[in-house]
């Protein structure tokens, strides 16, 4: 963020009107600091999600995209998902037991591969340290 541009002297009567459009700046210049640091996250989740995917085809770790929604006035989130293959990430996340076209249950068959909260627990650090370095400049 930049220096407030206002720094003229001021009458008493003109305080509060001066001191409203300073505060208006600052919260300008924060909500898109913000956004910045918002949609730089969500970007670097889902590189590392694909990064640490697991690839047989490259398929799965390929489908990974971000969604910015409601980038409205002080208010925005992103979604980072899988465009393809939701219900895999759940499975390859979580892992899963397998039955067989007899009845048997393998519990255990297909073992947890963790990829998607590793980077969100990341992802919620460096938006942190992202929204302090906005604020703090």
């Amino acid at each position: 963020m930049g220096k407030f541009t206002d720094a003229k002297p001021v009458k008493i009567e003109e305080l509060a009107e001066r001191m409203m459009r300073i505060m208006n700046e600052y919260v300008d210049l924060a909500d898109e600091g913000m956004k910045k640091a918002v949609k730089k996250t969500a970007n670097s989740v889902k590189k590392e999600i694909s990064v640490k995917a697991p690839k047989r085809s490259g398929y799965y770790a390929n489908s990974w995209t971000v969604k910015v929604v409601n980038p409205k006035i002080h208010k925005i989130s992103a979604t980072v998902y899988s465009k393809s293959a939701m219900q895999l990430s759940h499975l390859l996340e979580d892992g899963h037991d397998y039955v067989s076209p007899e009845g048997e249950r393998t519990e255990n068959a297909a073992r947890s591969h963790q990829h998607i909260k590793p980077a969100r627990v990341n992802g919620e650090k460096l938006l942190v340290e992202l929204i302090k370095k906005e604020l703090s400049s």
